[in-house]
């Protein structure tokens, strides 16, 4: 299984080995209210890294996110700019187009929210491959069950930190009862500080944090070495026990694609649950995927080469590697 899993491992390595983008893939966020009979306030959040801030440019048809911000400024990983505006019109929102430029080139995606103080509202996500939409208020807010639901889904599926990670303890493993155990310890430790952490319980800093998450691949990559030639450590003998240690950094890093959307605690708990689901949803499609093909290998009799088996794990190890001194770096002030 170990061998197998390799092989996947090193193709999973190449092609997400570009950057390390861990999960800087944090969704932008877009809240638009009306605060009395003719006017509205409008809050924009936008990722940065370090100082550099991801180039998205929020518009609005009507003209109102062209005009200065009242105010602007930076905190908790996110550039913020605020907006306060008037409308005779009855309805100055209803048909408008929302769309954000430069969220194309990007692999990220913004959440839009907007209220009225007669209920009426819309919450969709905004994605790269569509990158403005048309507001219905009259619609309601039918996608807010899926919109949370996909955010978490591809928040994980856009991870390739989190991704190695699970990557990394199927080398490990040594039977399909033991892969059970340690993705199930996984889960439940990302479920709990996914949950802390979204509610406020506790905070890391983002730059810390995926320096933590980095270090926690790079430390499976030796153990999977040692798994492939035959030997035994406590990691080797019960993964389910680094699975769940690791497991509370990781639900951390989901809670970046939650907690940060500004949204009120009434809303946030139900949107928790929907994007705890999503998570699970592609954790469980990658790992089925990865199952699958590792059976079609077994069906196939395939016969990976030494040299081919002990490439991923030497290639987590290296991405490991590369993002934990990248985020060192930010966490130190270097970069």
């Amino acid at each position: 299984m170990r061998r197998r899993a390799a092989a996947l491992a090193l193709l999973f390595g190449l092609l997400t080995g570009r950057s390390a983008v861990g999960h800087e893939v944090r969704p932008a966020y877009l809240e638009i209210d009306q605060t009395g009979p003719a006017t509205y306030s409008a809050i924009w959040k936008q990722p940065v890294m370090g100082d550099v801030a991801i180039h998205l440019v929020p518009h609005l048809s009507n003209g109102w996110l062209d005009r200065p911000p009242v105010d602007q400024y930076a905190t908790g990983g996110f550039l913020i700019r605020q907006w306060k505006q008037s409308a005779a019109q009855p309805a100055p929102l209803q048909g408008a187009t929302v769309s954000i430029d430069g969220l194309q080139d990007t692999i990220t995606d913004v959440f839009v929210r907007i209220r009225l103080k007669n209920g009426e509202g819309v919450d969709t996500i905004v994605r790269p491959e569509a990158p403005q939409f048309r507001i219905d208020l009259k619609a309601g807010a039918p996608t807010t069950i899926s919109a949370f639901l996909l955010l978490g889904v591809e928040h994980i599926l856009t991870g390739p930190d989190h991704l190695l990670f699970v990557l990394g303890l199927l080398l490990i493993v040594r039977s399909r009862w033991m892969l059970l155990k340690t993705i199930s310890a996984f889960t439940l430790a990302h479920s709990l500080t996914l949950a802390a952490a979204t509610l406020g319980h506790i905070q890391l800093s983002t730059p810390l944090l995926n320096a933590l998450i980095a270090l926690s691949i790079l430390f499976v990559a030796p153990e999977a070495v040692r798994a492939a030639r035959g030997g035994t450590s406590l990691t080797i003998r019960y993964p389910w026990i680094v699975a769940f240690a690791f497991g509370l950094l990781h639900g951390m890093g989901f809670a970046n694609g939650l907690s940060t959307l500004g949204l009120d605690k009434s809303a946030l708990v139900g949107a928790l649950a929907l994007f705890n689901i999503g998570v699970e949803i592609g954790q469980l499609a990658f790992l089925a995927v990865v199952l699958a093909l590792i059976r079609s290998f077994r069906l196939m009799q395939l016969q990976w080469p030494r040299p081919v088996a002990a490439m991923p794990a030497y290639a987590i190890g290296a991405l490991g590697a590369m993002w934990t001194f990248q985020y060192g770096a930010v966490v130190l002030g270097i970069i």
